[in-house]
């Protein structure tokens, strides 16, 4: 994705994901199996274990 979007690596990766999170499909429902719950188990509103920031609306996030 990095590499379609044409960006250099002055900026880091993480950085430039949360910057440009309108350009990510949050996933705010569904589970990484049965592990318990809680963020890292369960997909939440933001950041979360299963989906991470979610998954890439063209390449504006990246």
């Amino acid at each position: 994705m990095y590499g379609l979007a044409g960006t250099d690596s002055a900026t880091p990766a993480g950085k430039r994901l949360y910057a440009a999170s309108q350009y990510l499909n949050d996933i705010v429902a569904g589970s990484n199996g049965a592990c318990g719950g809680g963020r890292i188990c369960t997909a939440v509103r933001g950041y979360d274990g299963p989906s991470g920031m979610g998954t890439p609306n063209g390449t504006g996030a990246f």
